[in-house]
């Protein structure tokens, strides 16, 4: 394991290229890697089989000894920079990071590349999610529900944002997540012969009734538009949450919980 004795300015390339890919989404697509901040962020990122390129610590914070304890049985160990105070504050987002920065490399999430070994899976698909404090609400949801998928149609974030990663609280490495267009998730269903069940204010059955013990995908639109009509044409059955006060709509992460811990609940033996 190769090992940097200590970085101290802020103006070291390096450093320099970690900013950037905190920063800027097109250089994290152009290079194929991202920022993951945080112990037990860097423990998920490890158990979900991410490839670490290079891990910053802070040795006030955390130990080389202690570091090389997380690191046992990664087969391709990251390159290790201890860094200075002032460096870790110029590139420390928060102040709980435990001492650890690393840069690792993005997965794909093409549906060919989505592996599901369940026969009978439940999955939640969310059109065009915007807000990362949202993405990352499913997201933590779908790791609590033990979901077999998470699939995100014309993504209109970054899926390695770091407010993605923050507001996850590290889900997004130890979800099955797949991504593509509207039309290439609606094949990808009925192929696949699961049953798409679309959050939706019309032509819709109460969630309760709604038979969710086949192999099923529950379908989350915006809070300000819904579901795109290409949903609504290819729905098996549009499905409603009932409101008793005076709004018609629930933040989107909310609502998938309801709807994802129903199924939940239909499911157990």
């Amino acid at each position: 394991m190769s090992y940097i004795k200590e970085i101290n300015s802020v103006n070291n390339p390096l450093v320099r290229q970690t900013l950037v890919l905190m920063e800027k989404s097109r250089e994290r697509k152009k290079k194929g890697l991202f920022i993951i901040e945080g112990i037990k962020e860097l423990e998920l990122a490890i158990k979900g089989g991410y490839a670490l390129k290079t891990l910053f610590y802070y040795p006030e914070l955390i130990s080389y000894d202690t570091l090389l304890e997380y690191l046992k049985g990664v087969e391709d160990p990251p390159e290790l920079v201890s860094i200075s105070k002032g460096v870790f504050q110029k590139i420390a987002y928060r102040d709980s990071t435990g001492g650890i920065i690393a840069i690792a490399k993005t997965k794909e999430h093409a549906l060919d590349h989505l592996k599901i070994s369940s026969k009978n899976p439940l999955i939640l698909v969310a059109e065009a999610p915007e807000k990362p404090g949202n993405i990352g609400a499913l997201l933590r949801t779908s790791d609590a529900a033990g979901l077999d998928a998470v699939i995100i149609t014309n993504a209109k974030s970054d899926l390695y944002n770091p407010n993605i990663i923050r507001s996850s609280v590290g889900c997004l490495f130890t979800t099955n997540i797949g991504m593509g267009t509207t039309e290439e998730v609606i094949r990808y269903l009925k192929n696949n012969n699961i049953t798409i069940n679309c959050a939706a204010l019309t032509a819709s059955k109460e969630y309760t009734s709604v038979d969710f013990t086949q192999p099923t995908a529950i379908v989350v639109g915006t809070e300000a538009t819904g579901l795109s009509e290409e949903w609504l044409q290819e729905s098996d059955q549009n499905i409603i949450i009932p409101m008793q006060g005076e709004i018609d709509s629930m933040n989107v992460s909310v609502s998938a919980a309801i709807l994802i811990f129903e199924a939940i609940r239909q499911r157990k033996p």
